[in-house]
C-alpha cells in the first residue's frame, strides 16, 4: 500500500483517469459529429480535411482504453499498469501535439481549398445531383448565395436574376427565388465557409491543447504514483530479506 501523501496522489491519478475516459468519449462524439455535419460539404473540401475528425475518433478510442489501464493501475497500485498508462499517455500527447501543429500549418490552405472547390462545382449544379445537394445545404445552413454573391449564378446557366431556391430564406407560394427578392441571402458563400471552417478549427485546436495539458499533468501524477509503488515494493522486499 502507498502511504502518506502518495495516497492522495493515488486518488488524484484515479480522478484524472476518469476525466481522460470522459475526454475520450468527447473526442469520439465530436469527431463523429464533424463527419456527419460536414458530410454534406464534402464537395467543397479536399480529402485531408476529413483526416482530422477520423483522427479524433481514433485518439478518443485509444484514450478511453488507456484510461482503463490508469484506473486499474491506480486502484490496484499495480506498478506495471501505471507505467503502461504513462507511456501511452505520453504517446497520445505527442500525437495530439503533432496533429495540432499540422492543423495550424494547414489552416492557411483553407482559403485556397474553398475557392478552388466552389469554382469547380458551381457549374455542375444543374447536372450533378450530389453537387446540387451540397450547394443547397451550404446556402441554406450558412445563409449565403453564390461564390462571391447571388449574381454568380447568372454565369452558370441560370437566367437573369434567377438563383437556386436555397438562396432565399423563404419563398412565397407560386414564386421562385431571384436576386430582387427581399428574402435572398445577401452574403457570399466563399467567405462564410472559410470563416466557418477556420472558426471550428480554432475551437478544436483550443480544446485539444487544453486536454493535452491536462494529460501531461496526469502523466506527472502517474509517474509519482509509480515511483511510490516501486519504492513500497523495494521496502517490502528488503524487509522480507
Amino acid at each position: 500500500m502507498v502511504s502518506g501523501g502518495m495516497t492522495c496522489v493515488k486518488y488524484v491519478t484515479f480522478f484524472f483517469n476518469l476525466i481522460f475516459a470522459i475526454t475520450g468519449i468527447v473526442f469520439i462524439a465530436v469527431g463523429t459529429v464533424i463527419l456527419v455535419v460536414y458530410n454534406g460539404y464534402n464537395n467543397f473540401t479536399d480529402n485531408w480535411f476529413f483526416v482530422t475528425p477520423i483522427l479524433m475518433i481514433v485518439v478518443g478510442v485509444i484514450v478511453f482504453i488507456v484510461s482503463f489501464f490508469g484506473c486499474c493501475g491506480a486502484i490496484k497500485e499495480n506498478h506495471c499498469m501505471v507505467i503502461t498508462f504513462s507511456v501511452f499517455l505520453l504517446l497520445i500527447f505527442a500525437l495530439e501535439l503533432g496533429a495540432g501543429i499540422a492543423g495550424y500549418m494547414m489552416r492557411g490552405e483553407v482559403d485556397n481549398m474553398v475557392e478552388k472547390q466552389l469554382n469547380s462545382t458551381i457549374g455542375k449544379y444543374s447536372t450533378d445531383s450530389d453537387i446540387r445537394r451540397s450547394w443547397d445545404i451550404m446556402q441554406h445552413d450558412l445563409q449565403c448565395c453564390g461564390i462571391t454573391g447571388a449574381t454568380d449564378w447568372s454565369y452558370v446557366g441560370f437566367s437573369e436574376n434567377t438563383v437556386p431556391n436555397s438562396c432565399c430564406k423563404e419563398i412565397p407560394q407560386g414564386s421562385t427565388c431571384d436576386t430582387n427578392s427581399i428574402y435572398v441571402h445577401p452574403s457570399d458563400c466563399m467567405s462564410k465557409l472559410q470563416s466557418a471552417i477556420e472558426h471550428n478549427a480554432l475551437i478544436l485546436g483550443g480544446v485539444g491543447i487544453g486536454i493535452a495539458i491536462v494529460q501531461l499533468i496526469g502523466v506527472i501524477f502517474a509517474c509519482c504514483l509509480a515511483r511510490s509503488i516501486r519504492r513500497e515494493y523495494e521496502t517490502v522486499e528488503t524487509a522480507a530479506h
